[in-house]
């Protein structure tokens, strides 16, 4: 790959050319802001995509995973060919931000950029339609359901790899609290598996006069929720990441009843899949061990989400080299880390070789926010970035 590099040039007229119809590319951001969908309903969404992509030139197939959309420009006699994928689903947030073109869908937000990645993907793909230069194929993926971890495995599932190969794939994600347009490269793990564990702890209800008649699940549960952590620090390979959250909990409805059960939603995440299996096995056998102790049950719910997202480390170095030709190093950050969140992505690069990169949004609410909002000044540099990483990766000389 590095032999395709000396293609990249640090001036080059794809700014300007971006810049002529940037406008355009920002309403239709704020279009689909206004009008946000949820995972595999993004119909509007992928017809306007879809459209857009036929009228510049390409040969778009429909309805991939219900709502999903591919894209395809061959141009040229190069036999390479590249994949990049956005996202394009939004979340079931109640939206905040008080903006003109906040979400008319009540309930519904794009609260974590996919409008803007959707507006970045198609900014570029209109330059490379018009203006681009390179020779191969040219695969552009617009996926729905990242949100719920569920559509990058459907796209799979439905033959995406099959019916449209690629040589390697790239997505981009923005970054509240990173420079706005600064790019972050992570070889390796870049973000964390999720998974879902649901614990029930089953006692005996009773009166809160007398709890030496009944056996109290919200004891033994406050005591699980405090010996989780030593699960962490003391089962984990301390050099490791690993996460163990309980984020609800709920029990009864009276302070004077002792109730039958409480329930617990805890998310786990880890970087590696050895970690993950720990995890697992360790946190089912806690909480059945802590009910045990206080004379009650745990029923244990253990599903798994999707992997960490291992970014391949040839693909990494490329698009980082490119970055840093292309729009310059102080445009690139030094040592960025992985994150903890997790993305679906993941399951394209366990089909394929390639790397998933962050673009810093600058001094925003954070991600799933109700505040938050994706920054339009972004636009233009990430666009330029999936130009020249298009072109660089389909050299006209790569044949």
């Amino acid at each position: 790959m590095n032999a395709i590099i000396k293609t990249v040039s640090i001036t080059d007229p794809i700014a300007t050319g971006i810049a002529a119809y940037l406008d355009e590319i920002i309403a239709l951001r704020h279009d689909l802001h206004q009008y946000p969908e949820l995972a595999f309903q993004e119909h509007r969404t992928a017809k306007k995509v879809a459209s857009l992509l036929a009228e510049w030139g390409y040969d778009v197939a429909t309805g991939i995973a219900g709502t999903g959309v591919v894209a395809t420009l061959r141009r040229g006699n190069g036999n390479r060919c590249i994949g990049i994928r956005a996202d394009m689903d939004a979340l079931p947030i109640e939206e905040a931000t008080g903006l003109d073109y906040a979400s008319s869908n009540p309930g519904v937000m794009h609260a974590c950029g996919h409008d803007g990645h959707t507006s970045i993907l198609l900014a570029a793909a209109r330059y490379l339609a018009e203006s681009g230069n390179f020779s191969g194929t040219l695969r552009l993926i617009f996926q729905p359901a990242e949100e719920i971890g569920a559509g990058a495995r459907k796209m799979l599932s439905e033959g995406l790899f099959d019916r449209f190969p690629v040589d390697a794939v790239f997505g981009l994600h923005n970054w509240p609290g990173v420079g706005a347009g600064q790019f972050g490269f992570v070889a390796g793990p870049a973000m964390a598996s999720v998974d879902k564990a649901v614990i029930t702890i089953v006692g005996k209800g009773g009166h809160g006069a007398e709890p030496h008649r009944a056996v109290d699940p919200v004891l033994a549960s406050a005591s699980f929720i405090t010996a989780l952590q030593s699960v962490v620090s003391r089962n984990i390979d301390p050099q490791e990441m690993a996460v163990a959250t309980v984020g609800s909990i709920h029990a009864g409805s009276a302070s004077n009843v002792i109730p039958e059960s409480v329930e617990m939603k805890l998310t786990v995440r880890a970087y590696n899949e050895t970690v993950r299996a720990r995890l697992q096995e360790r946190i089912s056998a806690l909480a059945r061990a802590q009910a045990e102790s206080f004379g009650a049950e745990a029923e244990v719910d253990y599903r798994l989400g999707f992997p960490a997202l291992v970014n391949h480390a040839e693909e990494t170095e490329f698009a980082r080299n490119v970055a840093l030709q292309a729009l310059g190093g102080a445009a690139v950050e030094a040592d960025f880390r992985p994150r903890t969140a997790s993305e679906d992505f993941a399951f394209l690069l366990q089909a394929k070789p390639g790397s998933y990169l962050f673009v810093g949004n600058g001094d925003s609410a954070p991600l799933h926010s109700a505040r938050y909002d994706f920054n339009d000044a972004i636009i233009a540099p990430a666009a330029r970035y999936w130009v020249r990483l298009a072109e660089a990766f389909l050299a006209n000389d790569n044949g």
